[in-house]
């Protein structure tokens, strides 16, 4: 659970900062290498995200499990430097976020950062890296805003934003019949972006927005917003959070018997272990969209069999999957530049090089920073259907990459001319 503690006065912000340094940094994966008593020059990658609050399962750990995999299957090493890793909790708070950024940076020797679920962190890192001139690859964050009006040449999206989720999801349960919708949103950047581009995707569909409601991140109980919805008559409550929030709203609903009084549950955001903690018994019938499934082909099986052994036996979710990706495509950028010290650089070369890796297959890295490659739909299997650990979604539908992601002409970015 979050902490709900609040803290002020600049004495305790300074301190919360330092612990977060301090309990979170890892051991560098490589040591610089010594050379006639210089110390080598190496390249040094950092997973910033929630390690222990609401999101933890949806990144956490598990981000630093991939990222270590992604060094290690590229070698260890890029343009002959030595690959290093720390990691930090950024608590869900931008300050935290945006201060272990610019420690990384300024004296940490950092060149990229990865993961950072958390909209509101997200847009301050990238911030932050554009001003250093360093790299931010986006996993966990997902307002579209990132390649959108907030769009920096230092900044990849990687796996998945609110565009993509609101369209493959949306859209699909819309035409479906489910045409009035009622949406409980987290109240930050995210869930609003989330809102905002699921209502556009919903009317294009010819559905309606009866109403809203927002609540706060790590808001335990929701039955108040919940039985909002319930009044309303829509005929779908979408679900526009993630993390702990999501898994406590579909348990709660279940247990007020909504989805069995006719109208449907759809999650928005919802991963691999939000449906490992809820249960498939709960979470049977549940509609969800994600970029990465570990059971799509002999490739993502292999990866998720070698994360499970690092990882606890716990399979990998679409955020993994997209730290391990965005790394390797990272590396192979940095390899071509043959340094990584000039941030927008780097990125110009992740633009220009194909992207192409076992569990994202083909894409490309567009001007405005979107990655972009397949995304998928799912339903979440009965009890019945699972046939084994972590078996838990029939694939609905394939939406290719070109049409997966905003058209790159309607974000107003301003680096697409």
């Amino acid at each position: 659970m979050t902490k709900k503690t609040e803290r002020s006065g600049k004495t305790e912000r300074s301190g919360t900062l330092k612990s977060a340094l301090a309990s979170t940094a890892l051991a560098a994966l490589v040591c610089a290498a010594f050379a006639g008593g210089a110390v080598a020059e190496s390249v040094k990658v950092g997973v910033l995200n929630d390690q222990a609050g609401v999101q933890a399962d949806f990144a956490g750990a598990g981000s630093v499990v991939a990222a270590k995999m992604a060094i290690a299957d590229f070698g260890g090493k890029v343009a002959g430097m030595p690959i290093e890793l720390v990691a930090a909790d950024h608590q869900n708070k931008a300050d935290i976020g945006v201060n272990v950024t610019r420690q990384w940076f300024d004296t940490d020797g950092v060149d990229a950062v990865l993961d950072v679920p958390n909209s509101a962190v997200a847009l301050g890192v990238s911030g932050i890296a554009r001003q250093k001139n360093k790299v931010v690859i986006i996993s966990g964050g997902g307002t579209s805003d990132l390649t959108g009006k907030d769009c920096s040449p230092n900044t990849v999206h990687w796996t998945y934003d609110t565009w993509a989720q609101a369209n493959t999801v949306g859209t699909a349960v819309t035409k479906a019949g489910g045409n009035t919708w009622y949406f409980i949103s987290v109240d930050y950047a995210f869930g609003h972006a989330l809102e905002r581009d699921a209502g556009e995707a919903i009317k294009a569909a010819g559905g309606k927005i009866l109403g809203t409601v927002r609540h706060p991140l790590g808001t335990s109980d929701l039955s108040s917003f919940l039985l909002q919805g319930q009044a309303s008559g829509a005929k779908v409550i979408g679900l526009g959070s993630a993390g702990a929030d999501t898994i406590n709203a579909v348990k709660q609903a279940s247990e007020f018997g909504i989805v069995k009084a006719g109208q449907k549950l759809v999650a928005m955001l919802m991963v691999l272990n939000d449906i490992s903690a809820l249960g498939l018994e709960t979470a049977q019938g549940l509609f969800l969209s994600e970029a990465f499934y570990w059971d799509l082909n002999d490739q993502t099986r292999s990866f998720a069999k070698r994360f499970a052994e690092a990882n606890g036996g716990r399979y990998p979710n679409m955020v993994h999957a997209g730290v391990y990706a965005g790394l390797l495509h990272y590396l192979k950028a940095v390899e071509k530049v043959g340094s990584a010290k000039d941030g927008a650089k780097v990125v110009e070369a992740m633009k220009a090089i194909p992207t192409d890796d076992p569990l994202f297959g083909k894409g490309a890295v567009r001007p405005d920073g979107r990655a972009i490659h397949d995304m998928h739909l799912f339903e979440v299997k009965s009890p019945a259907e699972s046939k084994g650990p972590y078996d838990f979604y029939k694939l609905i539908a394939t939406v290719p990459a070109d049409k997966a992601f905003r058209p790159l002409a309607a974000g107003n970015c301003p680096l697409v001319k």
